[in-house]
Order: C-alpha cells, then structure tokens, then sequence
C-alpha cells in the first residue's frame, strides 16, 4: 500500500502471553516502525496453570484468539505475522500440545520466548518508542505471568526474568512481603548500576497510567510517555485493596477482565519502584510487540526497505 506517497509494507506481530493475546500491525516506511492497529483479547492462557500445566479449555479459547488475530492482521495486509508466547506456554509441560493447537488451527509457528528473549524484546521496544538515554534507562515489563527487568551495566545490558507476575502472583496468594522477596536479588543487583531512569511497559503499568488520569475511555496517546509517581500508585493500590472485586470493575481506567489481578500487579510495581529508589516511572505502550517487528525488520532489511 502506499501512505503519504510512500509504499509501506505492513507486518504484525503477536503476543500470547499468561493474560492476554495481542496483535499490533505496524507499517514499515523506510527505516522508521509506524504502529497502524492494535488489539487485546483477554484469554487468561495461565488460569489454573500453578502446577505446570495448560488446561484444555483455557488452550482452545487461546487458540480461537489467535486466529481471530491473525485473520484480523492479514485482513489488514500484513503480509508477515509473526507469533511468539511468553510465561505461561514457556512454562508449561504440555506446551507442544499448545503449540500444535495453534499450527492446526492457523498455520503460525509459534516461538517461545526464553526469559532473556521476552527481556530483550520487551527493552528493544520500550527504549525504540521514549527519548530516554539508554545508557542510564532500567526497563520493567510486568506481565501476567514473570516480570521482566533489562538494565545497562557498563558496555553491555543485563536481563533478569522473575516468576512473579499478576496473575502468577494473583493465584499463588503472594502479598508484599513474597514478592519483595521473589524480586530482591535482581533488584539488589541494579541498584549497583548508574541508572537514572525507570521505564514501565505491560498491562499492569498502562492500566495504572490509565487509572491515575481516569480515563473512561483508554486512550494510547495520553498513557504512551506518561509519568507515573510512586506516590500515585501507592494511592491507588490502597484504593483498589478497600475495594471489593466487583466495585474494582467500574474503577475509571481499569478493564474489568484485570480487576482480580491489578492488586497483585500494582504491588510489584511498587515494590520495584521503591527498593530501586525511583519517584516516577515513564509509561511505554512500545513493549514486546513492537520489538518483535524491530527484530523482524533488521533481519529481513531487503524485504522490508
């Protein structure tokens, strides 16, 4: 297709991740990513997957998503989707199961991230869409199921991928205390290095960027760059603890399919904020997405420019 006088060739990457399924098609206009569409289905792949293990019905309402994303993509003109699945399928003993219900049902091949790829992707994202200084930018990406930490130390960036996510901590019960302690080592260790800025991205940091500027209507353009301060999501996690799960639902700026899990969520980001030190998180709607079709991109250069 052609924008602005220049042909764009479109590509679409998608997310399946512990609690939802995301599709983000993006045009390529020379050397530059423009984000055209994205979209959510809240598929909760990780419910009941405390012992390792994906449940049928939990893999075929997945699988459906997926589809639904891909033919939603190509219906667009992507004329390449990429998928990739995180926690919950990186996890699971019966992953390959997954895997082949989406190649029957798509065709797609899907590929598992390792902890140090999703950590990766999720920074190659974040850092592509802010004007932060990389060399002094720690990256989170609180998802459903781990949370991701990327950090510069010295010449090079160092990854850590933790268990706990919302709905992974959600499940488990886990309050302050053990997540404070499920995040500890990664958190004692970037607190070493010379980073001055803390970026958020996920699920979890949008909603609250929504929540805090009350949003009834969530719009990308006003949470993208947003600054969120400690103290801000210390109010709203004791507004969302007084509150029953079903009053959450109707909290301006949180979807109702999140209301039993931003407790947990909103509690490991501020638990992260405040054992690293930092008054204000910047807010990226880039995250893994937009990294999967960055990486795409610089592999592919004489296909796409």
């Amino acid at each position: 297709m052609f924008l602005g006088g220049l042909q764009v060739k479109r590509i679409a990457a998608v997310d399946i991740g512990t609690n939802s399924t995301r599709l983000l098609v993006a045009g390529i206009e020379g050397n530059s990513l423009k984000p055209l569409e994205s979209r959510m289905i809240f598929t909760r792949l990780g419910a009941g997957a405390g012992g390792g293990i994906l449940l049928p019905e939990v893999m075929a309402r997945t699988a459906e998503a997926v589809d639904d994303l891909y033919r939603a993509a190509r219906a667009m003109g992507a004329g390449r989707v990429l998928a990739a699945a995180t926690s919950a399928v990186r996890d699971a003993s019966n992953r390959d199961d997954f895997l082949s219900l989406v190649r029957l049902k798509t065709g797609l091949e899907v590929r598992v991230l390792s902890g140090e790829e999703e950590a990766a992707l999720s920074y190659r994202g974040v850092v592509s869409g802010l004007s932060v200084d990389r060399s002094a930018t720690a990256v989170m990406d609180v998802g459903g199921g781990s949370t991701e930490f990327i950090w510069p130390a010295g010449d090079r960036l160092r990854f850590a991928s933790i268990n706990a996510g919302a709905v992974r901590s959600t499940e488990a019960g886990a309050g302050e205390r053990e997540i404070a302690g499920c995040l500890g080592p990664a958190l004692e260790d970037m607190r070493k290095t010379a980073i001055n800025t803390l970026a958020g991205a996920g699920g979890t940091v949008t909603t609250l960027a929504a929540v805090d500027q009350k949003l009834k209507v969530y719009d990308p353009g006003l949470v993208h760059g947003y600054v969120l301060t400690v103290q801000s999501v210390r109010n709203i996690l004791l507004m969302l603890k007084a509150l029953p799960a079903e009053e959450r639902e109707r909290v301006p700026g949180l979807q109702p399919e999140r209301a039993d899990i931003i407790v947990a969520g909103t509690t490991i980001v501020k638990v992260i904020m405040e054992k690293l030190g930092f008054d204000e998180l910047a807010v990226s709607e880039w995250d893994i997405l937009h990294g999967l079709v960055l990486e795409e991109v610089e592999r592919k250069k004489d296909i796409y420019y």
